[in-house]
């Protein structure tokens, strides 16, 4: 692999990590307040896209570049759908089965397991219907065009950067808000002692469906940076889904700031197994599946937990 191959693959790798750190950021604050592993967040990724272009594009999308206007209504739209998706997700597949007192005990796994993967399938269902294609090619919101020199032969997309920019900047946003804030020493309460939290006036369930409200944006605006570059289906929400677990266990289950890391890890690895011949392309959605089978069985809460 040459150098300036190595430093194409870096920053593309990075480009796709972060956005891998913000669906890694959904599973984690999701995990840290109710124990549970969302899995239907990958197909809210997709879906909340889907939402999006189907009431401001339409159901016959095009890869273009929209106007100003028009990438401002599908990103509001697109983050408002998905934080409806995953409350609405919440409500009906995972809040039944959580016990009484959150923090003691899982509640039903089986159903909120269950529940999950079943809410997902149906948010794929749903939007087949208007969108019957295997792929679409869908609006850069971003407009992104062309390639930046950076000496010596290295080219890099300006696409690339503006991802990594614009999902960084949110990822580290929400991650440092969470620490730092009064909101989120609210989410830091619910999630260590709820019973103590509630009998403070901590609104608990308030907390929970705000946590699954952020959650289902920042899957949103992930799906939205992650969709114009290459044509993508609804059922393309499940590895990505996948992808996101990965990622969060990367780190630690739960740590918002180990879930970004674990997504830049992710994306590097992926990007220079892509651009290593003797691999190939084709094993690129090998490396993060592997790594969750294997993590997932020696670390089940990640590589960095106690």
């Amino acid at each position: 692999m040459s150098a300036a191959v190595a430093v194409q693959a870096l920053v593309t790798g990075l480009a796709m990590g972060a956005t891998y750190g913000l669906i890694a950021l959904g599973f984690s604050l999701v995990y840290r307040l109710t124990g549970v592993i969302a899995f239907a967040h990958g197909d809210i990724v997709v879906g909340a896209v889907f939402v999006g272009v189907l009431v401001v594009v339409g159901t016959a999308p095009v890869a273009t570049s929209p106007g100003v206007g028009t990438a401002l209504a599908l990103l509001v739209v697109t983050l408002a759908a998905g934080a409806a998706l995953s409350v609405a997700v919440y409500a009906a597949a995972v809040r039944p089965f959580l016990p009484r007192v959150r923090g003691r005990g899982a509640g039903d796994v089986v159903g909120w397991v269950g529940g999950g993967l079943a809410a997902g399938l149906l948010v794929r269902e749903l939007l087949g219907l208007p969108f019957a294609q295997q792929a679409y090619a869908l609006p850069d919101v971003l407009g992104g065009a062309g390639v930046i020199g950076l000496g010596g032969g290295v080219t890099v997309p300006v696409r690339a950067l503006e991802v990594f920019a614009a999902a960084l900047a949110v990822g580290v946003l929400v991650e440092r808000a969470l620490a730092l804030t009064g909101a989120g020493a609210v989410v830091r309460a619910v999630s260590e002692d709820p019973t103590a939290a509630a009998l403070l006036g901590v609104p608990a369930e308030r907390v929970v469906v705000a946590a699954f409200a952020l959650a289902g944006a920042l899957a949103g605006l992930a799906g939205l940076l992650i969709a114009p570059g290459a044509p993508i289906g609804l059922e393309d929400g499940v590895l990505l889904g996948l992808k996101g677990i990965a990622a969060a266990l990367l780190g630690r289950l739960g740590s918002l700031r180990h879930a970004l890391l674990g997504g830049l890890a992710l994306g590097v690895l992926e990007a220079y197994v892509v651009a290593w011949s003797a691999l190939g392309a084709r094993w690129a959605d090998v490396l993060p599946l592997a790594l969750l089978a294997v993590v997932a069985a020696l670390k089940p809460r990640g590589l960095l937990a106690a």
